[in-house]
């Protein structure tokens, strides 16, 4: 890893490009210090320098390659690994495939942030499709890690499992918390409930001696909760879990503002509410958790909202900082090699007709 670290950031991604870009920089930097990270910023370079002048940053925080070329927000998957070569996303993904830099953070189109990152990078684990987009997801008692939330829309039982692997990974890096636990997301708390899949998951977490504090299987209710601090589940579930959570927070706010402005009353008991508002307001604010990384690359890979301001920008870049700071990548890389020695070993010999017992 080079030193200090050095964050490759595609400047052209996202509705805003640079100006969010390299304000996300100046934030980060505001809020976390600028001691022992540099960044490197793909793109158009003047208008990456003009920016990089309203904020001022220096050559010796940012270095500029540029390039012309941009994979648009429309663009699909395929056509973006086919004509991709030399935009800005690509050669961003393209300095830490080389070791150059860290990590990497894109604001642009996820199809092709993800082709070309799994093109590029390749998986570290053989049995998955694609990388699993993890969310951190507010809660009661802080963040919870949600995954997958969109990109394996069918999971096996050693998808979830490498889920569970890489989630946990990721919660101690990023969130700072030494021994995460971990739940099975699930139609019931019960042992007999669900579908093969995901009852055979939560036999490996139990017996394949991971060293994962795995509490067993949760239900929806329980992600805002906080009862576990990582949840699992295949992308198809998930995704329509975040998209549901989205719409109900944002009805909720809409008939939250509603209510406090419909009348004169109502707007001074805002008023004298408005403290706590911000507050709560603060907490659930997706820049403030923004930063999705595509986990299971052979390399540390964070997807930042496309409509992200500089400060949800500057979030992201955090993550990839922690990341490429932990040791993420080889804690996940020895919990697979674990569970490639447990899948290859027999199944013990009467546990699937006590499996069937209990049903």
């Amino acid at each position: 890893m080079p030193s200090p670290i050095l964050i490759s950031l595609d400047a052209m991604g996202g509705d805003h490009g640079p100006s969010v870009v390299v304000g996300g920089v100046r934030d980060y930097r505001k809020r976390h210090g600028g001691e022992g990270v540099r960044f490197q910023l793909h793109g158009d370079e003047a208008a990456i320098r003009a920016e990089m002048a309203k904020c001022d940053l220096a050559d010796d925080v940012c270095e500029v390659r540029h390039t012309d070329k941009v994979v648009s927000m429309e663009e699909k998957p395929a056509q973006a690994m086919r004509r991709g070569k030399g935009s800005s996303l690509w050669n961003a993904i393209d300095a830490v495939k080389h070791g150059e830099a860290a990590a990497v953070v894109s604001a642009g189109n996820t199809g092709a942030l993800m082709a070309i990152s799994k093109l590029l990078l390749r998986m570290s684990a053989h049995g998955l499709e694609r990388p699993a987009i993890v969310a951190s997801w507010p809660t009661f008692r802080g963040v919870t890690a949600v995954l997958d939330v969109g990109a394996n829309v069918e999971s096996d039982a050693e998808q979830l499992v490498e889920f569970a692997i890489m989630g946990e990974a990721f919660h101690a890096a990023v969130h700072g918390v030494a021994r995460p636990t971990i739940g099975l997301l699930n139609v019931g708390s019960e042992d007999m409930k669900g579908h093969e899949e995901v009852r055979e998951a939560a036999r490996l977490l139990r017996e394949g001696g991971f060293g994962l504090d795995y509490k067993g299987f949760v239900e929806g209710d329980d992600i805002a909760k906080g009862t576990v601090d990582v949840v699992v589940t295949d992308g198809f579930t998930g995704n329509i879990a975040l998209k549901t959570a989205e719409g109900v927070a944002k009805f909720i706010g809409a008939l939250t503002k509603e209510a406090l402005t419909s009348s004169l009353l109502a707007k001074a008991g805002a008023a004298l509410a408005y403290p706590a508002l911000k507050a709560m307001s603060a907490k659930i604010d997706p820049n403030a958790i923004n930063g999705g990384p595509l986990l299971g690359l052979n390399g540390i890979v964070v997807k930042s909202h496309g409509g992200a301001t500089a400060a949800g920008f500057g979030a992201a870049i955090r993550i990839a900082v922690d990341l490429a700071r932990s040791d993420y990548l080889t804690k996940v890389s020895d919990s697979l090699n674990r569970l490639t020695t447990v899948l290859e070993q027999p199944a013990t010999p009467g546990a699937d007709a006590a499996m069937e017992t209990s049903q």
